[in-house]
């Protein structure tokens, strides 16, 4: 299934948001422990290495709320250190009162994708949702937009997901870009 609308793009005016302020992205997996912190991290690095840090504004959450006040897996945090990433992060659920103040949801499987989109108070709210991996041609192109959970693997698996946030990421920071000039 592929999550890419026409233009691959997050309009704030078709969204219902104001087109001031920062744009604002969510990242959204199960706990908030280890996919969305890793694409948090991930993302973040790349709006300040393209001077957009001061437009965007960059966090994550999960759909549930087991790991609540909780730091990222250690696992995570190790993968992201490794690769010279900060890592600092409090694990939250995703609350759907959230959703006006966003400009897009970044679900990191097609659970996450379902699950939000249920959530969303309005059809302009759901239409936020995307998927990671679809802004990746190559992921789009072989049908595997899942980023798989890594928590019941081993650090291959943490490697694996990262690899998988870069590859998709700057498809993502392009997509936001754009959006970012349609409103200006």
């Amino acid at each position: 299934m592929t999550d890419r609308p026409a233009g691959h793009t997050a309009s704030r005016a078709a969204a219902g948001r104001p087109a001031s302020g920062p744009y604002r992205v969510c990242f959204v997996c199960t706990g908030n422990i280890c996919r969305s912190p890793i694409a948090e991290s991930v993302f973040r690095a790349l709006l300040a290495d393209a001077g957009l840090d001061g437009a965007v504004t960059v966090d994550s959450a999960g759909t549930d709320g087991w790991h609540e006040g909780d730091g990222a897996d250690p696992r995570a945090v190790a993968v992201l250190d490794a690769h010279g990433y900060p890592g600092d992060h409090t694990a939250r659920r995703f609350q759907a009162a959230w959703f006006p103040l966003l400009d897009l949801v970044i679900a990191l499987d097609e659970g996450h994708l379902r699950e939000l989109r249920r959530l969303a108070p309005t059809p302009a709210d759901a239409a936020k949702v995307r998927l990671l991996r679809s802004y990746d041609p190559d992921a789009e192109a072989d049908g595997a937009l899942d980023v798989p959970d890594p928590y019941y693997g081993d650090r291959a698996g943490f490697e694996e997901c990262l690899r998988m946030v870069e590859a998709a990421a700057e498809g993502l920071l392009t997509a936001v870009r754009n959006a970012i000039q349609e409103t200006e």
